[in-house]
C-alpha cells in the first residue's frame, strides 16, 4: 500500500474506540483493571503502526486504566505519546488535551490540520479536535453508549465517520490524498 505520509499523527481515544467500555472491570476508585477490546481494534492499531504512522492516545481516563488495558492486550508499545486527562488535569474538549499530544510529538501548529483524531464522543472528541484544527473521525460503532448520536453544533460535525476502528485503514489513503491536494 502506497503511503503518502501527509498525515503527521493519528490520535485515538480509548473507550469505545479501542476498548469496549461495557466490558470494563473496575476497582473501587474507578480504575479499569481489565476490559475487552472492540473487535479488530488490536489488529487496526498494529496495522496503523506498521504503515508507518505515529500514534497517540488522547483519552479521558485514569493512568491505571490505559496502562492496564493497553499492556494486557500488548498495545502499549505501539503508542508514541499519551495525553491522559488524569495527568493533564482536564477533560476533552479542553484544547490542552490535544496540545499535550501535539507538543509531545513536536507537531507545530502549521501541521495541526495533518493530524487525525478518532473518537466516539461528538461533544468531547470531535468538537475538541475541530476547535484545535485537527482532522476528525467519528467512530459511532456503539449506538447505546449514552452519547449524542447526531451532531448538533457546528464543531460537532466530523470530517469523516466510521463504525469500528478497522474502517480507518481503508480511509487513510483517502485522507492522505485529500491532504496531498492541499499542498
Amino acid at each position: 500500500m502506497k503511503i503518502l505520509k501527509n498525515i503527521k499523527a493519528i490520535f485515538l481515544d480509548l473507550g469505545d474506540v479501542i476498548m469496549e467500555e461495557a466490558t470494563e472491570v473496575k476497582d473501587e476508585n474507578g480504575v479499569t483493571l481489565s476490559a475487552e477490546l472492540i473487535p479488530g481494534a488490536k489488529e487496526a492499531v498494529k496495522q496503523i503502526k506498521e504503515m508507518g504512522y505515529t500514534l497517540a492516545l488522547v483519552a479521558d481516563t485514569y493512568v491505571g486504566t490505559y496502562n492496564n488495558v493497553l499492556k494486557a492486550h500488548d498495545l502499549f508499545a505501539y503508542f508514541d505519546a499519551f495525553a491522559i486527562s488524569d495527568e493533564v488535569g482536564c477533560l476533552k474538549p479542553d484544547p490542552r488535551m490535544f496540545k499535550k499530544a501535539l507538543d509531545d510529538l513536536e507537531i507545530t501548529e502549521a501541521d495541526y490540520n495533518r493530524v487525525i483524531m478518532v473518537g466516539n464522543n461528538l461533544e468531547r472528541d470531535i468538537a475538541g479536535a475541530n476547535r484545535v484544527g485537527l482532522i476528525t473521525v467519528w467512530s459511532n460503532w456503539n449506538d447505546n453508549d449514552g452519547y449524542k448520536e447526531k451532531p448538533e453544533k457546528e464543531l460537532e460535525f466530523p470530517d469523516y465517520e466510521i463504525g469500528i476502528l478497522t474502517e480507518i485503514i481503508a480511509l487513510l489513503p483517502e485522507i492522505e490524498e485529500s491532504l496531498d491536494h492541499e499542498k
